[in-house]
């Protein structure tokens, strides 16, 4: 899911989410495909879990693996639309897909992804998936748009929604949704 709504933002033309910003922005500089890119910032993400002392699983490298390839496989089989409203649609759809796919895994407890090992983490510190999620694409966001990434209207759109959205999914799924003798955690 998350790998098919990022082909689809990357076809809509109308901007990335922030780490596909940076994804493309070091995908321009270096001529590689932007799922590959994805992979390798995948890794070096990795060593930012070394001092949060977190652990990646099964899901942590499916993950990795996955989304990059997917979004490979993807991106020649759909080609950019030309109307304004196929455009905004691939966009709503892209992005739409990506939270309930992050809800997915994260909520399987084999690992997450190496991005969301950070957002995860500062949840476990206190801050709301929401918040956390959003710091962490906002870091992303800034970075690629440095390397020269490209920044539009869909960015904007995955940045503010991408957090509540997963948070919103995470809560309907047996592993996240808060039972009524408790208080949420995210």
């Amino acid at each position: 899911m998350m790998g098919a709504g990022v082909t689809l933002m990357v076809r809509a033309r109308l901007g990335l989410g922030p780490w596909d910003v940076l994804h493309q922005g070091i995908a321009s500089r270096t001529g590689m495909a932007i799922g590959t890119v994805g992979i390798l910032v995948g890794f070096a993400v990795l060593l930012l879990w070394i001092p949060m002392h977190e652990r990646p699983g099964v899901g942590t490298v499916a993950n990795m693996l996955g989304v990059g390839l997917v979004i490979d496989a993807t991106m020649p089989l759909l080609h950019a639309p030309g109307s304004l409203v196929v455009r905004v649609l691939f966009l709503v759809v892209g992005v739409s897909a990506f939270a309930p796919g992050v809800a997915l895994y994260v909520g399987a407890s084999l690992g997450p992804g190496p991005r969301d090992g950070i957002m995860t983490n500062l949840a476990s510190r206190g801050l709301s998936i929401r918040a956390a999620r959003t710091i962490v694409e906002l870091a992303a966001l800034g970075v690629g748009f440095l390397l020269g990434g490209t920044v539009g209207v869909g960015t904007v759109l995955f940045a503010v929604a991408i957090g509540p959205s997963t948070q919103w999914w995470m809560h309907r799924l047996p592993a996240y949704a808060p039972s009524p003798t408790t208080t949420p955690v995210f």
